[in-house]
């Protein structure tokens, strides 16, 4: 997972990917390729789609640097947004194709199909944008299977802080399931080239 990156990186690189520098949308793709690949991949489960959402992104924000608003977050969720966005939009429009063409399913079932995949990148995004000290704790207690106890070691931290990291990060996941995906697809996305 990338590191966290400090608003001063943010704001240089928003200025030169602004100034049409190819090598900061090199070391911009490096940064968060895999962060997209994996949220795209999420939602759609399919690699070759994860590929070309990944070019969409990449190509949208090399297009439009200054649609990122720094007051908003930081640039590792606004490129997360942006993957949850384009990665659902992709599986809509996909789910329409096949249940016209084959006619198999109903409308409700592509719904909650699209529901369920956009509760899960809506997950990954909120993951993947929560402060370090909360997704570390998330993954200890959850991927590597810690209790709170293991997780406060693991961090150096007391258990009561562990303890309110854990329950802070739950309260964030919660929202997953509740919350709507922001607006639409920010403008450019599902053109075909």
């Amino acid at each position: 997972m990338a590191m966290d990156t400090p608003p001063r990186w943010d704001r240089r690189m928003q200025q030169r990917l602004a100034r049409g520098e190819a090598a900061a949308l090199g070391e911009f793709y490096d940064r968060f390729a895999a962060l997209v690949h994996s949220l795209a991949h999420r939602v759609l489960d399919d690699d070759d789609a994860a590929d070309q959402v990944t070019r969409e992104v990449f190509g949208y924000i090399w297009e439009n640097p200054d649609s990122y608003d720094p007051k908003q977050g930081n640039m590792r969720s606004w490129v997360a947004k942006l993957t949850q966005r384009q990665a659902v939009h992709r599986l809509r429009q996909a789910e329409t194709l096949a249940y016209a063409e084959t006619g198999l399913g109903s409308a409700e079932e592509l719904e909650q199909k699209v529901h369920r995949a956009t509760v899960a990148a809506r997950a990954d995004y909120i993951v993947t944008s929560m402060p370090a000290p909360l997704r570390a704790a998330l993954e200890l207690a959850y991927f590597q299977r810690r209790d709170y106890r293991q997780t406060a070691a693991d961090l150096g931290v007391t258990e009561d802080e562990a303890r309110r990291r854990l329950r802070l990060g739950l309260q964030l996941l919660s929202s997953a399931n509740t919350r709507p995906l922001e607006g639409s697809s920010p403008p450019g996305y599902g053109r075909t080239p």
